[in-house]
Order: structure tokens, then C-alpha cells, then sequence
């Protein structure tokens, strides 16, 4: 189990794995800079490694992702809104190098009308700008890569289908840098029923046979406010929408899908998500696993048996000094009767 969330960053980017510590998520998502500007914050290469580090040694929080700037559209018919955001993503890229992070999620952005087969040459060029243009990450440290979010389908968005992703990995040679994040609101919002044992397992199938499932990185993990098909992008806490937690838990509970990390990215009480949400995410996750004939062990209750067993050994290392007094004294009674 990977329940994690998406976290505010900080200018010193370590404060971000204490966000995710105090919500109790084992895995976290920030942005590098504000998601509404084109300004990129600048990080010194100190700040950068001591994330690394801090990250590569921290008891709980297992993987950190970045999300790319809203503002990116690298399928936009404007050029200088294209070359804006192909600098955008390179930038977010070198941070998310830097910072050692396990993926850049990015939503492509629309191509306002035009159609995505006229957009997606320079789409796939942009991939490959960012991809080659970035800063190169550290030695030692494993490649950060690009993943595309899916959408939830309005207007001229890209990435609506599996099939718009597939044409999009494959326009740019299936260059082994690019990866899928899936939000389970827009992947509803789009039309894909998940929320069953049957349509979890279609899922998987899909991907595994158009994207591959190893390019599959991480999900966003949100209940709908719009229903099945509506093609907006509302997200809502886990049981306050359409989706539910049984949905959802035949989509957490899949085989190939439960070991993935899974970033919440709900609205809490409207300043993203709480303790409370990270709980419910894991109830979500045991009840997906019964689903499937498996049962999940608490934390906690690892810990008690652990104990429990720890326990006998204590006693019979203290047992054993206890028997041998009793002859000592008998040895030394029988000497001072001889000296007599």
C-alpha cells in the first residue's frame, strides 16, 4: 500500500516530506513552482541535494512526483504560447532531475479546436525538446521521467483516450522517458467505468496492451462530482461522489495496480488533502484487496504481534541467570564447613 498526496512544496522543498509525514501519506506530489505562473523558482544545487537526501533516507515517505505548471499547452496553436511552455515543462523537468523525484506529471493541454492529429507532431517535438533539453540528472540517481496525465475530455483537451496517449508515446519512438499518471476523476469524467472487478481488469488491459504497463507511474487518486461520461474535471473527496469507495477499491485492489503509489489529490475541506482523507484512502485499499480474496494487515497490528513475539525470548534470557545463584550458594556452604 502507497497512499500518498499531493503537498505544498516550500522554497526549501524539504518541508514538503513533514507535510506528507503529518496527513500520514507514504508518498507525496508538489508543484516546483506556482501552478497558475510562468515563472520558474530557482533552486540552488544545495537545495536540490539535500532533498535527495533527505528523501533517500526517510522512514515513511517512499517516492515524490512533481506536477508540471498548469499553463503548459504543448499542443497550442499559438507559437509563442508553445515555445512558453515547452521552456515551462524543461524547467519543471530540471527541478524534478534535480530533486531525484520519480516523475513529472503533465497535462499536454488542448489544441483549441484544430484536432489532435494536426497537433500531435508538435506535440511529440515537444516532448523531445524537454526530454533533451533538461538538465540531466544526478550520478547515481535515476532518471526523472515525463508523465502524461489523462484528461477528462472537454473542449480540444489531448490525452482524453488511451488511444491519444498511445499515438502521442509512439510519435516520439516510444522513447523509454515518457510515462502515464492516470486521475481515476477524469479517466470516469471520460467515459471509462473502472468501478467494477471487470472494468478494473479491462483497465489493465488497455494500458498493458496500448501504453505497457510499466510505463504506468502513479495515479491520482479522486472520487467525481460529475458523472459517468461528463467530461469535466471535478474532483471530490473519496465517498462524496460518483465513483464511491467501492469504485474506487476495484481499481486499488487489482493485482497489477496495488503496489502503485496513488496521490490523492481531493479537496479536503478545501485546502487539499487531510489525515482524515489519507485513512479513508486506506479503508478504500483493504476493501479493495477483500474484493479480490486478500486481507490487509494493519500497521499497527504488525507491530503488536511483533511485540508479541519479541516477548518469550525476554523472559528466558532472564530465567537463566535465576537458576544458577542457588548452586553458587550451595558450593560456598560446603567449603567454610570443611575449614571447620
Amino acid at each position: 500500500m502507497n497512499i500518498g498526496a499531493h503537498v505544498r512544496g516550500g522554497g526549501k522543498l524539504t518541508p514538503s516530506l513533514d507535510a506528507g509525514v503529518e496527513i500520514g501519506a507514504t508518498s507525496i506530489q508538489i508543484f516546483t513552482q506556482s501552478p497558475r505562473m510562468w515563472k520558474p523558482s530557482l533552486y540552488e544545487d544545495k537545495v536540490l541535494a539535500n532533498f535527495r537526501e533527505a528523501q533517500a533516507a526517510h522512514p515513511t515517505i517512499k517516492d515524490t512526483f512533481c506536477h508540471a505548471t498548469y499553463l503548459i499547452n504543448l499542443a497550442s496553436p499559438s507559437k509563442e504560447l508553445y515555445e512558453k511552455s515547452i521552456l515551462c515543462l524543461t524547467t519543471n523537468l530540471t527541478v524534478g532531475r534535480g530533486m531525484g523525484a520519480k516523475g513529472v506529471v503533465v497535462h499536454t493541454g488542448s489544441h483549441m479546436g484544430e484536432g489532435f492529429e494536426k497537433a500531435l507532431p508538435q506535440i511529440a517535438e515537444a516532448f523531445m525538446r524537454a526530454l533533451d533539453g533538461a538538465g540531466k540528472s544526478p550520478k547515481g540517481v535515476d532518471d526523472c521521467p515525463i508523465l502524461i496525465e489523462n484528461t477528462a475530455g472537454a473542449g480540444g483537451t489531448v490525452g482524453r483516450s488511451f488511444d491519444e496517449i498511445e499515438a502521442m508515446i509512439n510519435a516520439c519512438g516510444k522513447d523509454e522517458r515518457l510515462g502515464l499518471c492516470i486521475d481515476t476523476q477524469h479517466l470516469w469524467a471520460s467515459g471509462f467505468d473502472f468501478s467494477t472487478l471487470e472494468g478494473a481488469k479491462q483497465l489493465v488491459k488497455e494500458v498493458d496492451s496500448r501504453i505497457g504497463m510499466d510505463r504506468l507511474k502513479c495515479f491520482h487518486l479522486n472520487d467525481s462530482k460529475i458523472e459517468l461520461g461528463g467530461n469535466k474535471d471535478r474532483h471530490a473527496n473519496i465517498d462524496e461522489g460518483t465513483i464511491g469507495s467501492k469504485g474506487l477499491a476495484a481499481l486499488m485492489g487489482h493485482p497489477k495496480i496495488r503496489n502503485i503509489p496513488m496521490l490523492l489529490e481531493v479537496p479536503g475541506d478545501g485546502d487539499g488533502p487531510r489525515a482524515v482523507d489519507v485513512k479513508k484512502a486506506e479503508k478504500t485499499y483493504a476493501q479493495g484487496l477483500a474484493m479480490y480474496g486478500v486481507t490487509a494487515k494493519p500497521a499497527s497490528s504488525k507491530v503488536k504481534s511483533a511485540t508479541k513475539k519479541a516477548a518469550p525470548k525476554k523472559a528466558a534470557a532472564v530465567k537463566k541467570p535465576a537458576t544458577k545463584k542457588p548452586a553458587v550458594k550451595k558450593a560456598a556452604v560446603k567449603k567454610t564447613t570443611k575449614k571447620k
